[in-house]
């Protein structure tokens, strides 16, 4: 698998704004989760990110980030007239964009909603089995597992279980 198979996938504006910002993210030491741009008159720029290193992410990231991807976006200018900036951690019950993602937390309760019917649903609830560049799969609570192409995934997250947040708590330091 190549970095790029890696990569959340995004379309349109939200996927120049994130070729824009990728090489500087990745110079800071930091990943890009997801892109999601909202609202119209004075639409909002979100942008989700993990430390590359793994560490937990703090409040000094967000504006590490912010001011660096903020200038990149002013010489950009991918958005006309005025827009917010929004940057966080991707949280516990995060977004499933990359297949690392989807790897990482293989064995927790995630749902999945499909840009076109599989089976003929479009949303899916089940424990997260993995992925590759081209698929990922749930085990369903009946016992089937499902592949989804990860290019008719609109959106995928963890779901907030007791599970998730031990296996995601920092761990204790002592004094």
């Amino acid at each position: 698998m190549n970095e790029n198979d890696d990569l959340p996938k995004h379309e349109g504006l939200e996927a120049r704004i994130a070729d824009a910002i990728l090489p500087t993210l990745g110079h800071l030491g930091y990943e890009l989760v997801r892109v999601q741009v909202s609202g119209k008159e004075r639409p909002t720029v979100q942008i989700m990110a993990d430390r590359a290193d793994g560490a937990v992410f703090t409040v000094d990231d967000c504006e590490a980030i912010s001011h660096a991807v903020g200038a990149v976006l002013d010489v950009a200018d991918p958005i006309k007239g005025e827009w917010m900036l929004e940057v966080s951690s991707a949280g516990i019950d995060r977004p499933l964009t990359r297949a690392k993602d989807w790897n990482r937390f293989a064995g927790h309760v995630a749902t999945v909603e499909l840009g076109i019917p599989q089976d003929g649903r479009k949303r899916y609830r089940g424990i997260a089995l993995g992925a590759d560049a081209e698929t990922a799969r749930l085990r369903l609570d009946d016992g089937t597992e499902i592949a989804f192409p990860r290019s008719n995934i609109r959106k995928a997250k963890l779901v907030l279980t007791d599970e998730l947040i031990a296996a995601t708590a920092a761990p204790q330091t002592k004094n």
